[in-house]
């Protein structure tokens, strides 16, 4: 186990010096002891020259100094995986934060892996069923696909995201693996919340890297689900279905340490390798001929606006998009999915888009329920003035 020292820290970056020749890998996971049990990870992103690597914190830097020790583990960093994961919530380290027992996971896999081969990837495009009618026929899910779920604050996000869980578990045996990235707290103790008292906990795994923890942590956090996900997929040949909230705050905490790693910044101040570590993300996100894995990833676009580098580039990467209408939640019809808005590259969706269209389309011209700016009174006021 090779020894270095801190040579600088700027922010959640940090310099480390080594001796010429005894330098970690690239993703080799380092360590540093804070204090007594509070121990430092640090990921190695770049070589620098004279012996220095450029490393990001997965943690908080605050209390490190220059001249401290630092340990090249001679690993990268590595998640539990397996049915022992089930129920139960991680950081991005794989360590667990729900103050149950942490030593029961006998297996773990590097968060960073390649995508499977072409000879592995199946070729049939087979439907995902949710079990949620509106869902299955306006925008039905592709297996091993990626879905765009777009929606705001009180629109039913939650409730759809467990609706799902609850059916894969119970029509397919499937099991489900939740991302949070760079959202509150909060909603992140109620969603857990909410899931043990619907019942849905024990075939979900959630992996949490928060608003408040250093943008390397919220980096992290989908590809350490996603090796949780991968497990499930390619040893016990499952369907998972994977959640990402929110893909956008992937692609801001890349951008984050972007410029600290030296790199010039792309359009909009985004990290020049945005396309890239999107689609290394993405590709893992596929069917196999053991099993698959479906995505569905909450994407808030910044002030609306859809050609915003980092919504742009996951948009290329979708197979569905689901959006969900605050005028459909006024009028009480849950799930509120806009069906004219959201679609799918499934082929039952292409027969039946037309179809649709013109029903929606004659429908709102006599003020009905289908998608419509009007709430219920409004929609009573109207149809009271026209009699």
């Amino acid at each position: 186990m090779h020894k270095g020292t801190i040579a600088q820290i700027i922010g959640p970056v940090v310099d480390v010096e080594f001796e010429e020749g005894k330098l970690p890998r690239i993703f080799e996971a380092l360590t540093t002891e804070r204090g007594a049990d509070d121990t430092v990870t640090l990921e190695v992103a770049k070589h620098i020259g004279g012996g220095r690597v450029r490393a990001i914190a997965l943690s908080s830097t605050d209390g490190l100094t220059r001249g401290m020790e630092v340990s090249a583990t001679g690993e990268e960093i590595s998640v539990p995986v397996g049915k022992e994961t089930l129920g139960r919530i991680f950081n991005v380290l794989g360590a667990p934060i729900d103050r149950k027992d942490a030593n029961q996971f006998p297996k773990r896999w590097n968060i960073h892996r390649e995508a499977p081969s072409f000879v592995d990837r199946t070729t049939n495009t087979e439907v995902f069923e949710t079990g949620i009618k509106v869902i299955d026929l306006l925008a039905p899910f592709v297996k091993g696909g990626k879905v765009g779920l777009f929606g705001g604050a009180g629109v039913g996000k939650t409730v759809l995201l467990m609706e799902l869980i609850r059916n894969v578990a119970e029509e397919s045996g499937g099991v489900s693996i939740f991302a949070g990235v760079g959202e509150r707290t909060r909603e992140g103790n109620d969603l857990y919340r909410e899931m043990q008292e619907s019942g849905v906990i024990e075939k979900t795994a959630l992996v949490f890297g928060q608003m408040n923890e250093v943008p390397g942590a919220r980096l992290r956090t989908p590809l350490a689900a996603l090796t949780m996900a991968e497990y499930f997929r390619d040893e016990e040949s499952k369907d998972v279905l994977l959640f990402i909230d929110n893909i956008f705050r992937f692609s801001q905490a890349g951008s984050e340490v972007s410029a600290l790693l030296g790199r010039m910044p792309s359009a909009v101040g985004y990290q020049p390798t945005l396309a890239t570590e999107m689609g290394e993300l993405q590709e893992r996100i596929t069917s196999t001929k053991k099993g698959s894995i479906t995505s569905v990833q909450a994407i808030y676009v910044p002030a609306d606006d859809i050609t915003d580098p980092a919504p742009a580039t996951t948009f290329s990467h979708l197979d569905s998009t689901i959006v969900l209408s605050r005028a459909l939640t006024e009028l009480g019809i849950y799930p509120a999915v806009d069906p004219l808005a959201s679609a799918s590259i499934s082929s039952a969706w292409k027969s039946s888009r037309k179809t649709i269209n013109s029903l929606c389309r004659a429908r709102e011209k006599s003020s009905d329920s289908c998608p419509s700016p009007f709430s219920s009174r409004r929609h009573l006021s109207a149809g009271r003035e026209s009699s």
